[in-house]
Protein backbone atom coordinates (compact mmCIF):
# COMPACT_ATOMS: atom_id res chain seq x y z
CA UNK A 1 0.00 0.00 0.00
CA UNK A 2 2.70 2.44 0.64
CA UNK A 3 4.76 1.53 -2.24
CA UNK A 4 1.77 2.21 -4.04
CA UNK A 5 0.72 5.61 -2.99
CA UNK A 6 4.69 6.59 -2.89
CA UNK A 7 4.36 5.48 -6.95
CA UNK A 8 1.47 7.62 -7.24
CA UNK A 9 3.01 10.67 -5.72
CA UNK A 10 6.05 10.47 -7.70
CA UNK A 11 3.94 10.78 -10.92
CA UNK A 12 4.37 14.41 -12.16
CA UNK A 13 0.81 14.87 -12.76
CA UNK A 14 0.20 14.21 -8.75
CA UNK A 15 2.73 16.89 -8.10
CA UNK A 16 1.10 19.43 -10.34
CA UNK A 17 -2.28 18.56 -8.97
CA UNK A 18 -0.86 19.18 -5.90
CA UNK A 19 0.63 22.13 -5.95
CA UNK A 20 -2.62 23.72 -7.55
CA UNK A 21 -4.38 22.68 -4.55
CA UNK A 22 -1.77 24.33 -2.40
CA UNK A 23 -2.11 27.47 -4.32
CA UNK A 24 -5.47 27.55 -3.62
CA UNK A 25 -5.42 26.54 -0.21
CA UNK A 26 -2.96 29.48 0.91
CA UNK A 27 -4.85 31.62 -1.11
CA UNK A 28 -7.87 30.49 0.74
CA UNK A 29 -5.80 31.11 3.84
CA UNK A 30 -4.88 34.51 2.98
CA UNK A 31 -8.16 35.58 2.87
CA UNK A 32 -9.24 34.32 5.91
CA UNK A 33 -6.45 36.63 7.37
CA UNK A 34 -7.96 39.48 5.74
CA UNK A 35 -11.62 38.81 6.69
CA UNK A 36 -9.65 38.17 10.63
CA UNK A 37 -7.61 41.62 10.54
CA UNK A 38 -10.38 43.66 8.50
CA UNK A 39 -12.75 42.67 11.44
CA UNK A 40 -10.95 43.37 14.00
CA UNK A 41 -10.09 46.79 13.05
CA UNK A 42 -13.77 47.70 12.02
CA UNK A 43 -15.47 48.92 14.56
CA UNK A 44 -18.99 48.00 12.78
CA UNK A 45 -18.04 44.43 12.62
CA UNK A 46 -18.34 41.96 15.57
CA UNK A 47 -16.95 38.46 16.59
CA UNK A 48 -20.06 36.82 15.29
CA UNK A 49 -19.29 38.54 12.07
CA UNK A 50 -15.84 37.79 11.29
CA UNK A 51 -16.92 33.95 11.76
CA UNK A 52 -19.62 34.58 8.91
CA UNK A 53 -17.33 35.73 7.04
CA UNK A 54 -14.77 33.05 7.50
CA UNK A 55 -17.49 30.39 6.77
CA UNK A 56 -18.93 31.79 3.85
CA UNK A 57 -14.81 31.93 2.08
CA UNK A 58 -14.78 28.20 2.73
CA UNK A 59 -18.21 27.30 1.88
CA UNK A 60 -20.33 30.11 0.51
CA UNK A 61 -20.86 28.46 -2.23
CA UNK A 62 -23.44 25.74 0.51
CA UNK A 63 -25.25 29.03 1.97
CA UNK A 64 -29.03 30.17 1.33
CA UNK A 65 -29.16 33.49 3.27
CA UNK A 66 -30.02 34.26 6.77
CA UNK A 67 -32.72 33.10 8.61
CA UNK A 68 -35.50 35.49 10.95
CA UNK A 69 -32.99 35.80 13.94
CA UNK A 70 -29.85 36.54 11.45
CA UNK A 71 -28.44 33.46 11.55
CA UNK A 72 -26.60 32.08 8.48
CA UNK A 73 -28.70 28.92 6.91
CA UNK A 74 -26.92 25.89 4.96
CA UNK A 75 -27.99 23.55 2.43
CA UNK A 76 -28.51 23.40 -0.89
CA UNK A 77 -28.60 26.76 -3.03
CA UNK A 78 -30.08 25.63 -6.56
CA UNK A 79 -29.42 29.68 -7.79
CA UNK A 80 -26.43 29.73 -6.61
CA UNK A 81 -24.88 26.86 -8.26
CA UNK A 82 -26.79 27.56 -11.17
CA UNK A 83 -24.81 31.28 -11.74
CA UNK A 84 -21.93 29.40 -10.57
CA UNK A 85 -22.26 27.03 -14.15
CA UNK A 86 -23.00 29.80 -15.60
CA UNK A 87 -20.47 32.53 -15.04
CA UNK A 88 -18.01 29.65 -15.32
CA UNK A 89 -18.84 28.70 -18.86
CA UNK A 90 -17.06 31.94 -20.80
CA UNK A 91 -14.46 30.92 -18.04
CA UNK A 92 -13.73 27.91 -19.49
CA UNK A 93 -13.30 28.55 -22.93
CA UNK A 94 -11.36 31.75 -22.40
CA UNK A 95 -9.18 29.77 -20.23
CA UNK A 96 -8.62 27.23 -23.20
CA UNK A 97 -7.79 29.42 -24.99
CA UNK A 98 -4.86 30.19 -23.06
CA UNK A 99 -3.88 26.72 -22.04
CA UNK A 100 -3.79 25.51 -25.90
CA UNK A 101 -1.55 28.47 -26.70
CA UNK A 102 0.70 27.50 -23.80
CA UNK A 103 0.53 23.95 -24.66
CA UNK A 104 2.08 24.94 -27.98
CA UNK A 105 4.73 27.54 -26.45
CA UNK A 106 2.97 30.38 -26.88
CA UNK A 107 1.66 33.30 -24.23
CA UNK A 108 -2.03 34.26 -24.97
CA UNK A 109 -2.59 37.52 -23.23
CA UNK A 110 -4.45 38.99 -26.23
CA UNK A 111 -8.18 36.54 -25.16
CA UNK A 112 -9.80 39.93 -24.05
CA UNK A 113 -9.54 41.08 -27.29
CA UNK A 114 -10.73 37.84 -29.27
CA UNK A 115 -13.59 37.89 -26.51
CA UNK A 116 -14.22 41.23 -27.61
CA UNK A 117 -14.48 40.24 -31.22
CA UNK A 118 -16.31 37.27 -30.79
CA UNK A 119 -18.76 39.77 -28.58
CA UNK A 120 -19.28 42.06 -31.78
CA UNK A 121 -19.75 38.79 -34.16
CA UNK A 122 -22.12 37.11 -32.18
CA UNK A 123 -24.33 40.36 -31.26
CA UNK A 124 -24.60 41.80 -34.21
CA UNK A 125 -25.54 38.08 -36.59
CA UNK A 126 -28.21 37.44 -33.68
CA UNK A 127 -29.70 40.84 -33.75
CA UNK A 128 -28.89 41.51 -37.79
CA UNK A 129 -30.71 38.13 -38.87
CA UNK A 130 -34.68 38.56 -38.33
CA UNK A 131 -36.24 35.73 -36.47
CA UNK A 132 -39.72 36.19 -38.49
CA UNK A 133 -37.75 34.66 -41.50
CA UNK A 134 -34.77 32.53 -40.01
CA UNK A 135 -35.50 30.09 -37.40
CA UNK A 136 -34.10 31.01 -34.50
CA UNK A 137 -31.97 28.03 -33.89
CA UNK A 138 -30.44 28.76 -36.79
CA UNK A 139 -29.30 32.27 -35.91
CA UNK A 140 -28.43 30.84 -32.43
CA UNK A 141 -25.69 28.32 -34.68
CA UNK A 142 -24.79 31.16 -37.24
CA UNK A 143 -23.97 34.23 -34.08
CA UNK A 144 -22.07 31.42 -32.00
CA UNK A 145 -20.04 30.19 -35.17
CA UNK A 146 -19.68 33.94 -36.10
CA UNK A 147 -17.89 34.81 -32.68
CA UNK A 148 -15.41 31.76 -33.24
CA UNK A 149 -14.44 33.03 -36.24
CA UNK A 150 -14.67 36.24 -35.90
CA UNK A 151 -11.83 35.26 -32.55
CA UNK A 152 -10.17 33.03 -34.71
CA UNK A 153 -10.08 36.05 -37.02
CA UNK A 154 -8.09 37.94 -34.38
CA UNK A 155 -6.20 35.75 -32.67
CA UNK A 156 -3.73 34.82 -36.33
CA UNK A 157 -3.07 38.34 -36.25
CA UNK A 158 -0.52 38.11 -33.26
CA UNK A 159 0.07 34.74 -34.47
CA UNK A 160 0.97 36.05 -38.33
CA UNK A 161 3.43 38.41 -36.29
CA UNK A 162 4.92 35.71 -34.45
CA UNK A 163 5.63 33.27 -37.01
CA UNK A 164 6.61 35.45 -39.96
CA UNK A 165 8.49 38.52 -37.95
CA UNK A 166 9.39 36.87 -35.07
CA UNK A 167 7.54 39.54 -33.27
CA UNK A 168 6.77 38.64 -29.87
CA UNK A 169 3.04 37.46 -29.12
CA UNK A 170 2.68 38.94 -25.72
CA UNK A 171 3.35 42.38 -26.93
CA UNK A 172 1.28 42.07 -30.72
CA UNK A 173 -1.28 40.33 -27.95
CA UNK A 174 -1.71 43.68 -26.04
CA UNK A 175 -2.01 45.96 -28.97
CA UNK A 176 -4.72 43.57 -30.41
CA UNK A 177 -6.31 44.08 -27.35
CA UNK A 178 -6.67 47.70 -27.25
CA UNK A 179 -7.55 47.88 -31.38
CA UNK A 180 -10.34 45.52 -30.43
CA UNK A 181 -11.41 47.72 -27.12
CA UNK A 182 -11.88 50.82 -29.89
CA UNK A 183 -13.05 49.23 -32.92
CA UNK A 184 -16.37 47.05 -30.87
CA UNK A 185 -16.66 50.90 -28.93
CA UNK A 186 -16.82 52.69 -32.69
CA UNK A 187 -19.03 49.38 -34.71
CA UNK A 188 -21.89 49.79 -31.66
CA UNK A 189 -21.80 53.16 -31.81
CA UNK A 190 -22.48 53.37 -35.42
CA UNK A 191 -24.60 50.43 -35.25
CA UNK A 192 -28.45 50.60 -36.38
CA UNK A 193 -29.19 48.83 -33.12
CA UNK A 194 -29.44 51.72 -31.25
CA UNK A 195 -33.13 51.58 -31.00
CA UNK A 196 -32.85 48.67 -28.80
CA UNK A 197 -33.24 50.09 -25.09
CA UNK A 198 -34.66 48.49 -22.29
CA UNK A 199 -37.53 50.53 -20.02
CA UNK A 200 -35.83 53.88 -19.31
CA UNK A 201 -31.84 52.46 -19.12
CA UNK A 202 -29.46 55.90 -20.60
CA UNK A 203 -27.68 52.76 -22.08
CA UNK A 204 -28.36 51.28 -25.68
CA UNK A 205 -29.34 47.69 -24.69
CA UNK A 206 -27.90 44.37 -26.51
CA UNK A 207 -30.13 41.61 -25.48
CA UNK A 208 -30.21 38.65 -27.86
CA UNK A 209 -33.86 37.88 -26.91
CA UNK A 210 -35.48 40.91 -28.47
CA UNK A 211 -35.11 38.76 -31.49
CA UNK A 212 -35.71 35.20 -29.79
CA UNK A 213 -32.43 34.40 -29.96
CA UNK A 214 -31.63 32.22 -26.51
CA UNK A 215 -29.22 29.51 -25.89
CA UNK A 216 -31.42 26.20 -24.33
CA UNK A 217 -31.83 25.57 -21.26
CA UNK A 218 -31.66 21.48 -22.01
CA UNK A 219 -33.07 21.22 -18.46
CA UNK A 220 -30.65 22.73 -16.56
CA UNK A 221 -33.24 25.23 -15.65
CA UNK A 222 -35.10 22.09 -13.97
CA UNK A 223 -31.76 21.04 -11.60
CA UNK A 224 -30.90 24.80 -10.91
CA UNK A 225 -34.34 26.64 -11.12
CA UNK A 226 -34.14 30.21 -10.28
CA UNK A 227 -30.83 30.91 -11.81
CA UNK A 228 -28.90 32.10 -15.11
CA UNK A 229 -27.33 28.58 -16.06
CA UNK A 230 -28.26 27.50 -19.53
CA UNK A 231 -26.50 24.88 -21.89
CA UNK A 232 -24.00 26.97 -22.72
CA UNK A 233 -21.75 25.26 -20.40
CA UNK A 234 -22.70 21.88 -21.35
CA UNK A 235 -21.00 23.18 -24.86
CA UNK A 236 -18.11 24.55 -23.21
CA UNK A 237 -17.33 21.01 -21.26
CA UNK A 238 -17.43 19.09 -24.76
CA UNK A 239 -15.29 21.80 -26.62
CA UNK A 240 -12.60 20.70 -23.58
CA UNK A 241 -13.09 17.53 -23.77
CA UNK A 242 -12.39 17.91 -27.82
CA UNK A 243 -9.17 20.27 -27.48
CA UNK A 244 -8.07 17.85 -25.04
CA UNK A 245 -8.50 15.15 -27.58
CA UNK A 246 -6.62 17.64 -30.56
CA UNK A 247 -3.73 18.31 -27.95
CA UNK A 248 -3.10 14.64 -27.05
CA UNK A 249 -4.28 12.57 -29.58
CA UNK A 250 -4.33 13.66 -32.88
CA UNK A 251 -1.25 14.33 -35.50
CA UNK A 252 -2.02 18.16 -35.56
CA UNK A 253 -1.43 18.09 -32.07
CA UNK A 254 1.64 16.29 -31.50
CA UNK A 255 3.24 19.05 -33.99
CA UNK A 256 1.42 21.90 -32.30
CA UNK A 257 3.14 20.78 -29.23
CA UNK A 258 6.67 20.00 -31.24
CA UNK A 259 6.47 23.44 -32.23
CA UNK A 260 6.08 24.58 -28.49
CA UNK A 261 8.97 22.46 -27.24
CA UNK A 262 11.57 23.55 -29.61
CA UNK A 263 9.97 25.41 -33.17
CA UNK A 264 13.55 24.49 -34.45
CA UNK A 265 13.90 21.54 -33.75
CA UNK A 266 9.95 21.00 -35.50
CA UNK A 267 11.20 22.53 -38.62
CA UNK A 268 14.23 20.09 -39.32
CA UNK A 269 11.73 17.24 -38.36
CA UNK A 270 10.01 18.41 -41.28
CA UNK A 271 7.23 20.25 -39.44
CA UNK A 272 5.58 23.50 -41.10
CA UNK A 273 6.31 25.78 -37.98
CA UNK A 274 4.86 28.74 -39.57
CA UNK A 275 1.64 27.25 -39.91
CA UNK A 276 1.31 26.04 -36.76
CA UNK A 277 2.31 28.88 -34.68
CA UNK A 278 -0.53 30.81 -36.61
CA UNK A 279 -2.75 27.98 -36.42
CA UNK A 280 -2.34 27.79 -32.78
CA UNK A 281 -2.86 31.47 -32.52
CA UNK A 282 -6.41 30.82 -34.22
CA UNK A 283 -7.61 28.28 -32.49
CA UNK A 284 -6.79 30.23 -29.08
CA UNK A 285 -8.70 32.97 -30.72
CA UNK A 286 -11.80 31.35 -31.90
CA UNK A 287 -11.56 29.46 -28.31
CA UNK A 288 -12.10 32.97 -26.89
CA UNK A 289 -14.54 34.41 -29.15
CA UNK A 290 -16.38 31.13 -28.23
CA UNK A 291 -16.71 32.08 -25.09
CA UNK A 292 -18.16 35.54 -25.83
CA UNK A 293 -20.72 34.29 -28.06
CA UNK A 294 -21.77 31.88 -25.45
CA UNK A 295 -22.39 33.73 -22.67
CA UNK A 296 -24.10 36.82 -24.71
CA UNK A 297 -26.59 34.69 -26.57
CA UNK A 298 -27.82 33.26 -23.48
CA UNK A 299 -30.47 35.36 -23.59
CA UNK A 300 -30.36 36.51 -20.10
CA UNK A 301 -27.18 39.19 -20.36
CA UNK A 302 -27.36 42.60 -21.50
CA UNK A 303 -24.39 44.09 -22.90
CA UNK A 304 -23.93 47.88 -23.01
CA UNK A 305 -21.17 48.90 -25.77
CA UNK A 306 -20.32 52.09 -23.73
CA UNK A 307 -18.79 49.69 -21.27
CA UNK A 308 -16.27 48.36 -23.80
CA UNK A 309 -13.97 50.92 -24.13
CA UNK A 310 -12.10 49.13 -21.59
CA UNK A 311 -10.93 45.40 -21.44
CA UNK A 312 -13.39 42.34 -20.15
CA UNK A 313 -11.90 40.57 -17.19
CA UNK A 314 -13.19 37.19 -18.51
CA UNK A 315 -10.40 37.75 -20.83
CA UNK A 316 -7.32 38.06 -18.39
CA UNK A 317 -9.35 35.78 -15.60
CA UNK A 318 -8.93 32.74 -18.41
CA UNK A 319 -5.17 32.88 -17.63
CA UNK A 320 -5.32 31.68 -13.68
CA UNK A 321 -7.89 29.36 -15.13
CA UNK A 322 -5.23 27.76 -17.31
CA UNK A 323 -2.34 27.85 -14.80
CA UNK A 324 -4.22 26.58 -11.73
CA UNK A 325 -5.44 24.07 -14.67
CA UNK A 326 -1.24 23.37 -15.51
CA UNK A 327 -2.88 24.45 -19.20
CA UNK A 328 -4.75 20.43 -18.86
CA UNK A 329 -8.05 20.89 -20.74
CA UNK A 330 -9.77 18.58 -18.68
CA UNK A 331 -8.56 20.33 -15.60
CA UNK A 332 -9.76 23.58 -17.27
CA UNK A 333 -13.50 23.14 -16.52
CA UNK A 334 -12.65 22.56 -12.52
CA UNK A 335 -10.84 25.62 -12.47
CA UNK A 336 -13.48 27.65 -13.97
CA UNK A 337 -15.81 26.19 -11.96
CA UNK A 338 -13.82 27.13 -8.99
CA UNK A 339 -12.87 30.90 -10.11
CA UNK A 340 -16.76 30.78 -10.81
CA UNK A 341 -17.44 29.67 -7.21
CA UNK A 342 -15.48 32.59 -6.06
CA UNK A 343 -17.34 34.83 -7.45
CA UNK A 344 -20.64 33.91 -5.57
CA UNK A 345 -19.04 34.12 -2.66
CA UNK A 346 -17.78 37.61 -3.04
CA UNK A 347 -21.32 38.39 -3.90
CA UNK A 348 -22.35 36.36 -0.63
CA UNK A 349 -19.84 38.55 1.65
CA UNK A 350 -21.33 41.34 0.22
CA UNK A 351 -25.42 40.82 0.82
CA UNK A 352 -24.63 38.55 4.28
CA UNK A 353 -21.75 40.40 5.73
CA UNK A 354 -20.17 43.60 6.38
CA UNK A 355 -17.85 42.63 4.30
CA UNK A 356 -17.63 43.08 0.48
CA UNK A 357 -16.75 41.52 -3.03
CA UNK A 358 -12.81 42.78 -3.36
CA UNK A 359 -11.90 40.45 -0.41
CA UNK A 360 -11.98 37.11 -3.05
CA UNK A 361 -10.17 39.31 -5.63
CA UNK A 362 -7.10 39.19 -3.26
CA UNK A 363 -7.52 35.62 -2.90
CA UNK A 364 -7.61 35.16 -6.82
CA UNK A 365 -4.54 37.35 -7.17
CA UNK A 366 -2.41 35.41 -4.57
CA UNK A 367 -3.95 32.00 -6.37
CA UNK A 368 -2.55 33.59 -9.41
CA UNK A 369 1.21 34.49 -8.27
CA UNK A 370 0.99 30.86 -6.47
CA UNK A 371 0.25 29.45 -9.58
CA UNK A 372 2.66 31.06 -11.67
CA UNK A 373 5.48 29.42 -9.14
CA UNK A 374 3.95 26.13 -9.53
CA UNK A 375 6.78 25.09 -10.75
CA UNK A 376 8.64 25.92 -7.40
CA UNK A 377 5.97 24.14 -5.58
CA UNK A 378 6.44 21.02 -7.37
CA UNK A 379 10.59 20.97 -7.08
CA UNK A 380 9.41 21.73 -3.15
CA UNK A 381 7.29 18.59 -2.78
CA UNK A 382 10.25 16.66 -5.63
CA UNK A 383 13.02 17.62 -2.68
CA UNK A 384 10.97 16.71 0.19
CA UNK A 385 9.99 12.85 -1.98
CA UNK A 386 13.50 12.37 -2.51
CA UNK A 387 14.74 13.01 0.95
CA UNK A 388 12.21 10.58 2.62
CA UNK A 389 13.01 7.67 0.20
CA UNK A 390 17.07 7.92 0.08
CA UNK A 391 16.67 5.76 2.61
CA UNK A 392 15.05 3.25 0.53
CA UNK A 393 16.91 4.05 -2.31
CA UNK A 394 19.35 1.21 -4.26
CA UNK A 395 22.98 1.39 -3.23
CA UNK A 396 25.41 3.70 -5.51
CA UNK A 397 27.45 0.73 -7.75
CA UNK A 398 30.81 2.90 -7.13
CA UNK A 399 29.80 3.10 -3.41
CA UNK A 400 32.33 0.79 -0.83
CA UNK A 401 29.78 -1.89 0.49
CA UNK A 402 29.93 -2.30 4.41
CA UNK A 403 31.15 -4.89 6.33
CA UNK A 404 27.76 -7.06 6.37
CA UNK A 405 27.51 -6.72 2.78
CA UNK A 406 31.07 -8.22 1.98
CA UNK A 407 30.28 -10.81 4.80
CA UNK A 408 27.50 -12.14 2.65
CA UNK A 409 29.35 -12.48 -0.33
CA UNK A 410 32.32 -14.41 1.11
CA UNK A 411 29.45 -17.10 2.88
CA UNK A 412 27.63 -17.22 -0.74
Amino acid sequence: MKNTLLSVYEKEATKKVLASLISILVGLLVGIVIVVIVGLTKSTITGQGIWDGVRLIFAGIFSTGRDAAGNLTWGYNPQSWGNMLFRATPLVMTGLSVALAYKTGLFNIGAPGQYLMGTLASLVIALGIPSETVPAGLIWVLAFLGGCLAGALWGCIPGLLKAFLNINEVLACIMTNWLAANLVTWAFDASNFKNVVENTKAGYIYKTTFNGVATPKLGLDKIFPGSQVNGGILIAIVIAIAVYILINKTTLGYELKACGSNRHAARYAGINDKRNIVLSMAIAGGLAGGGAALYWLSGNTEFYWSTYQSLPATGFNGIPVALLAVSNPIGVIFTAIFMAMLDIVGQQLTGYTAYNEYITDVIIAVIVYLSAFSLVIRMMLTGKQKAGTNVNAEPDPGEKPNQDQEKGGEQA
